[in-house]
């Protein structure tokens, strides 16, 4: 399921019409907000998982 440019103008319009020019830029931040959100606890789980990984290697020693 490829995305191509004609695809991304239409969804960008309909984005346009629905929320109007002066919404967007209040919903980007929004969704940046939420993906800095998601990779800060993506990256805390993996770091969690590395630590009990070394922690556990050590115990095998």
């Amino acid at each position: 399921m490829n995305l191509g440019t004609p695809e991304i103008i239409l969804i960008a319009l309909v984005v346009l019409l629905l929320f109007g020019g002066k919404k967007i830029p209040e919903l980007m931040k929004g969704l940046g907000k939420g993906v800095k959100s998601f990779k800060d606890g993506v990256k805390g789980l993996d770091d969690e998982v590395k630590e009990a990984t070394t922690l556990d290697q050590d115990e095998k020693k």
